[in-house]
């Protein structure tokens, strides 16, 4: 069986995390799968079966995107970039990957050059095939034009095959990255990623059910602090019970803040983490969430009546051009308050 080694960096939530392990799912059959996570482990976060997980330091961010964080036992980000490069390259010797799969390089994660473009160089030597994998839109927090061309040069210098996991009837890639022409390597268009729950099994709740999520948890807390406020409204108006789900990277404050007024309250329960929470939306009578692309697709999926909060922060507008799109399709409505 052919070998793979996926490359993923998430620094701020988990949507990266949760969309590469699911394209990994679905080419267990053909390949034996290396997964490199660097980014924080995510506690309780159900690997696929047959998946092998090879965490490095880990590399995050603060939900303002001041500065990386890095482990305690090294000083700079450059040493620390300096010292996975070299395990990576171990790491693909020992492996010796049929292909390397890099997730969103270059259209994102530049900053992580120092120890990507060595192992693309490594893998051009030992005649890997380097795959881009992409999602459905690219950020672009500089000067547009060098960005491109930047992701150009490294495209074509590295890159075998570029796969979009996305609909390009929905959503082109020309919208966010107007050089595709450019590129000399193959594209392709996957489709959207979506997760599967492998456990059916029912969540009992007597009373209709709120789903509350914010992803990752190191952004989204007003949207917490407003369903959290509501509950005191909504306690005694009408039969329900709200699950909160915080997010494992959610500081501890807000986590604590939102468990104090659930102990005051029988109609709201609050929790980290769940692996489960495409079931949870399943059962879910509403959904109130941020608008990111895997709690997007658990909403399309699962079809649950829902409330998305687009992210914009750092003038991040990935969520609110999937949010207008889906309006355009009549598929969501606007409110302004």
């Amino acid at each position: 069986m052919q070998r793979l080694m996926f490359y993923c960096q998430h620094i701020l939530g988990i949507g990266h995390l949760v969309r590469s392990l699911e394209i990994v799912r679905g080419l267990l059959n053909d390949f034996e799968i290396y997964f490199i996570n660097g980014g924080e482990v995510v506690e309780g976060f159900e690997v696929p079966p047959g998946v092998k997980i090879i965490n490095v330091p880990a590399i995050k961010t603060d939900s303002e995107f001041r500065e990386l964080q890095i482990p305690i036992e090294f000083e700079t980000v450059e040493q620390v970039l300096e010292y996975r490069r070299d395990l990576l390259l171990q790491i693909f010797d020992l492996v010796q990957p049929d292909v390397l799969m890099v997730e969103l390089f270059p259209f994102g994660r530049r900053r992580f050059s120092t120890e990507l473009v060595p192992l693309m160089q490594r893998a051009k030597s030992a005649n890997t095939k380097v795959v881009c994998s992409l999602r459905d839109i690219v950020v672009t927090k500089q000067d547009r034009v060098k960005h491109e061309e930047k992701i150009c040069r490294l495209m074509n210098q590295y890159f075998d095959l570029l796969l979009i996991h996305g609909d390009r009837e929905f959503m082109p890639l020309e919208t966010s990255f107007s050089r595709i022409s450019d590129l000399h390597c193959e594209v392709h268009y996957t489709g959207y990623v979506a997760q599967q729950e492998a456990n059916q099994s029912p969540i009992f709740s007597s009373q209709p059910l709120i789903l509350t999520s914010v992803g990752g948890g190191r952004f989204g807390h007003e949207l917490l602090d407003c369903v959290a406020e509501a509950s005191a409204l909504l306690e005694d108006q009408i039969p329900h019970q709200i699950r909160m789900f915080t997010g494992p990277f959610s500081p501890d404050e807000v986590y604590d803040r939102l468990q104090k007024i659930a102990q005051q309250r029988h109609n709201l329960v609050v929790d980290r983490f769940t692996p489960h929470l495409l079931q949870f939306m399943r059962q879910a009578d509403l959904s109130i969430s941020m608008a990111g692309y895997n709690t997007t697709m658990n909403v399309l999926t699962t079809g649950v009546r829902s409330m998305l909060l687009p992210f914009t922060g750092n003038d991040d507008q990935e969520q609110k051009m999937r949010s207008e799109r889906l309006e355009e399709l009549g598929n969501c409505q606007r409110y302004s308050p």
